[in-house]
């Protein structure tokens, strides 16, 4: 499941980035899932993408084989997030039947289960965003829609890492405080990077490591609308700048967090960190080279397929470190912090 919604965010990526999400315009989560197959229904489809504002504005003489291009992103986009859902739940409901799953994880499994039907609606909510005034989707919507998927992502990665067995590591509070850190600001860094996606951001202001002609643009280009904090979604020299920002933040924590586990010598824990902090440090690269050739689609894709390696790496961490049930704490030892035997 992991890997298919793995897939699915890479598809919604190219999808993104082929300027594909709007080409269709209506939401049929049962029989939506068979593509036009006459001339007709195809003539239809394009039809309706002809009435919304992108056709209009941006693609206005666009063929009908032209469309079909576009359309089936979009299509193959829905279509996996439908096969998700069904690859997901007829096991569920045979390991519910068999009644093999103790009463925790069963809890766990629905609530995933939920988060992955609110995903649908929300990818429909983002698409209406863009039907009727706008050109492209909501930023705002389309970072929910985002961050909502890598979540469930997050939550599956997890739960495979709490029914497998795993090498011991020593499990320091420091490192865990550190560790649950890296994770939070990986999300906030992913919202960051789909508002960046949602303004097409990473198309302007393509130097580094200046940006519009400083390290720190004036205050006066980052605060301009009002009220000033709808510069930090809405801005996108704000937009980019705080994107830029965060990298810095990961990759330094990122690098402090694996010098710390390797002086602690926290077993399996140093891997983690040092898996981490060079994957953070890829992603970070990536992202200089995909801003500076101005996001291609090839390099913006293995962009994101890296951030989805970060987040991986950053929840096993995560929970390599946090305590389970029998394992010893260094402060339940009585022994001095980042110090273990």
């Amino acid at each position: 499941m992991a890997l298919l919604i793995a897939a699915m965010v890479l598809v919604g990526g190219a999808t993104r980035l082929t300027e594909s999400g709007l080409s269709i315009v209506e939401w049929k989560p049962v029989t939506g899932a068979l593509p036009p197959l006459t001339q007709q229904q195809w003539t239809e489809a394009f039809e309706g993408y002809k009435a919304i504002p992108q056709y209009r504005e941006m693609n206005a003489g666009m063929t009908l084989d032209q469309f079909k291009t576009i359309f089936w992103w979009e299509w193959s986009h829905r279509l996996l997030g439908r096969f998700i859902g069904v690859a997901y739940l007829l096991p569920f409901l045979w390991f519910l039947w068999r009644g093999m799953l103790p009463s925790d994880l069963k809890r766990r499994l629905w609530i995933i289960f939920g988060l992955g039907g609110l995903q649908g609606a929300v990818g429909w909510w983002m698409v209406a965003s863009g039907l009727t005034k706008r050109v492209e989707v909501s930023q705002y919507r389309l970072a929910t829609h985002l961050v909502l998927a890598l979540l469930i992502f997050a939550a599956i990665v997890w739960t495979v890492r709490r029914l497998s067995d795993r090498e011991p590591s020593q499990s320091i509070f420091r490192l865990r405080v550190t560790s649950r850190i890296l994770l939070v600001l990986v999300f906030v860094q992913l919202y960051f990077g789909a508002l960046v996606a949602g303004l097409r951001a990473g198309k302007v202001y393509n130097t580094w490591p200046s940006i519009d002609g400083g390290f720190i643009p004036s205050s006066a280009r980052l605060f301009f609308e009002q009220p000033w904090w709808r510069n930090l979604f809405d801005n996108t020299l704000t937009v980019q700048f705080e994107h830029r920002m965060m990298a810095y933040t990961l990759f330094a924590l990122a690098i402090l967090h694996a010098i710390d586990a390797v002086r602690s010598r926290a077993g399996a824990a140093v891997s983690g960190a040092l898996w981490l902090a060079a994957a953070v440090t890829l992603q970070a690269t990536l992202g200089i080279l995909t801003l500076l050739y101005e996001v291609p689609i090839s390099l913006g894709l293995v962009h994101q397929a890296v951030a989805i390696v970060v987040l991986t790496l950053a929840v096993m961490q995560t929970e390599r470190l946090a305590v389970r049930q029998g394992e010893p704490d260094e402060r339940r030892l009585g022994l001095p912090l980042g110090q273990t035997n």
